[in-house]
């Protein structure tokens, strides 16, 4: 019986040891990381970008200043090893007043186009229908506007050529002349589109709060497909970002929930590698010092399953991908898997990435299956028992 005693011991204090999370630090391996674009002196900001069928050329946009400014365009022909000269874009695209984000479609007739979204009042768009080699000028979407338009885009099985934008707005911009109310509502709106991003709905508004403010959705589609989730920043800071579910392609959602602290952040960006994992890229930032030390202020990276999402677990790593010098003014990145196999992620952003510089934008690499090999030297945070913050 004596031998017992020490195996029950041993039972409980595992079932009570608070969980652990797994960061690796990949910002320090200089050989990931590849110059796109500096200015001395000037803002370089919020990236999007977009990979094309050939696997390897990726087409970036972002903005001459902090979220408003002329939009620059670049190009990489081999996977974001390097980074051309920058492009010629039409006139108006001197004339942004935000963030822009580029957004792969088809239409019905099968017909690719690329779409890029410049937001507040009016949201604009462009479409290029030859591979980002020439773009229409910007032009009204309607007599509605918002903030980061579009953050996020999700094909629809409604039909060929259906997709659903998603973005928010506090008041100020979805109308012409609107006003901040007292308290403060972040309103989320989705339009649509039947014709592979020519022409987009009204935006219908389908979840408001004053409590947190939920904004930035990114989002992601099940592995089986029948499920969208999205992934919100609670710009508020008094919660973890938030998800949202719909099982009926973005009609109705599911009421908002925490997410862990893991995957607290801002503007996140989901994407799926070849081994079944989801990677989602966000910038780290917490709410109420609530924060994972090493990524807090930086460009991070949750690796996990979508069934994590689902039960709301922490997931399997954090990856702190770069490191921002300034506060937490960095990470709207854009993300690309190359067809490689081998699940080869290129994350372009921005950041100040040199103390007391202004940001510019790098683009960095890792490798899913090189991560389970260096978690080994991984830093272990431990988590709450309900994942949801930091045990001090």
């Amino acid at each position: 019986m004596r031998h017992a005693f020490p195996f029950l011991a041993g039972l409980l204090g595992s079932a009570l040891a608070a969980p652990e999370i797994t960061v690796i630090d990949l910002a320090t391996d200089s050989e990931r990381i590849t110059l796109v674009d500096r200015e001395k002196g000037q803002y370089l900001g919020h990236v999007s970008t977009c990979l094309l069928d050939d696997g390897k050329t990726i087409l970036t946009v972002y903005p001459k200043g902090h979220g408003r400014g002329a939009i620059i365009y670049k190009r990489s022909v081999n996977g974001g090893n390097s980074w051309g000269k920058r492009l010629p874009t039409p006139a108006s695209w001197a004339t942004s007043k935000e963030v822009p984000t580029l957004h792969r479609m088809t239409g019905p007739d099968g017909r690719k186009r690329i779409i890029l979204w410049s937001g507040l009042y009016p949201a604009r768009y462009a479409i290029s229908e030859d591979e980002g080699r020439t773009w229409s000028e910007l032009k009204k979407a309607g007599d509605w506007g918002g903030i980061v338009v579009m953050g996020s885009h999700m094909e629809l099985k409604t039909g060929k050529g259906h997709y659903m934008c998603v973005f928010h707005d506090d008041g100020r911009f979805f109308t012409d002349g609107g006003k901040v109310a007292s308290p403060v509502v972040f309103t989320l709106y989705k339009t649509v589109t039947k014709d592979g991003g020519l022409t987009w709905s009204f935006p219908e508004a389908f979840q408001s709060d004053a409590g947190v403010h939920l904004c930035e959705p990114g989002l992601v589609r099940s592995p089986d497909g029948r499920q969208i989730a999205m992934l919100l920043r609670e710009n508020a800071r008094r919660k973890n970002s938030h998800i949202m579910f719909s099982d009926d392609e973005g009609r109705t959602w599911s009421k908002p929930r925490e997410l862990p602290v893991t995957l607290t952040g801002d503007r996140h960006t989901c994407r799926y590698a070849p081994d079944g994992r989801l990677v989602i890229v966000f910038r780290g930032r917490y709410a109420n010092g609530n924060a994972i030390p090493p990524t807090d202020g930086d460009c991070a990276a949750w690796v996990g399953r979508y069934e994590d999402l689902v039960k709301g677990r922490p997931g399997q790593y954090v990856l702190r991908l770069l490191d921002n010098r300034k506060g937490h003014d960095t990470t709207y990145p854009g993300v690309e898997v190359l067809p490689d196999g081998i699940g080869s992620f290129i994350v372009t952003t921005y950041g100040h990435w040199t103390e007391g510089e202004a940001p510019y934008i790098l683009s960095t690499r890792f490798f899913t299956e090189e991560l389970d090999h260096l978690a080994a030297q991984g830093r272990k945070i431990r988590l709450s028992e309900d994942f949801m913050r930091v045990e001090k």
